[in-house]
C-alpha cells in the first residue's frame, strides 16, 4: 500500500495557466504553479503507486530540475510511473481526494477517473476520485492552492 500527497499554489489570475486535475482541463480563472502541468491529482496518484511498490517519489524519476519535464503532461508521467512499477504488480485499487474550496470536482470526477485508469492500465471501477473542502480553513480554504491525497493498493501477480 502506498500513500501520495501533493500540493500546488494557484498562479496569479493573469498568468494564463490552465487548471488540470486528473488530466482534465477544468474551466477556472486560475491554474496551478508547477514545473509540469501541476496536476496535483495525477502527482498524488503517481506517488501512491510508486510508494506501494517501494520506489522513490515522483520527483526522483521526473525532477523539476530537468527541462525535459517542463510543462509535462502529468497523466503521461503517471503512465511512465506505471511502467516503472512493472507487470509483477496488479493495481487492486486507487482512491484519491482533491482538497479545495473551488472549483467543484463532482462534474469532472468521471473524466478524471477514466484518465487515471487509462494511465494506470486498469478499469475505471478500480479508481476512486472525490473532492472535499476544508470549510474555508488553511491555505486551501483561503483558495491559495489545491492539495490531493491518494492511496494505492498493489497485489503481486
Amino acid at each position: 500500500m502506498g500513500l501520495g500527497v501533493d500540493v500546488h499554489a494557484f498562479a496569479p489570475v493573469d498568468a494564463s495557466r490552465k487548471l488540470i486535475l486528473g488530466g482534465v482541463e477544468i474551466p477556472f480563472e486560475r491554474g496551478l504553479i508547477g514545473h509540469s502541468d501541476a496536476d496535483v491529482l495525477a502527482h498524488a496518484v503517481a506517488d501512491a503507486l510508486l510508494g506501494a511498490a517501494g520506489f522513490e517519489d515522483i520527483g526522483h524519476y521526473f525532477p523539476d530540475t530537468d527541462e525535459h519535464y517542463r510543462d509535462a503532461d502529468s497523466i503521461e508521467l503517471l503512465r511512465e510511473a506505471r511502467k516503472l512499477v512493472g507487470d509483477s504488480w496488479t493495481i487492486a485499487n486507487v482512491d484519491a481526494v482533491v482538497i479545495c474550496e473551488r472549483p467543484r470536482i463532482r462534474d469532472h470526477r468521471e473524466a478524471m477517473r477514466k484518465n487515471l485508469a487509462n494511465a494506470l492500465d486498469v478499469e475505471p471501477a478500480r479508481v476512486g476520485v472525490r473532492g472535499t473542502t476544508t470549510e474555508r480553513l488553511g491555505f486551501t480554504g483561503r483558495e491559495e492552492g489545491i492539495a490531493a491525497q491518494a492511496i494505492c493498493l498493489l497485489e503481486e501477480r
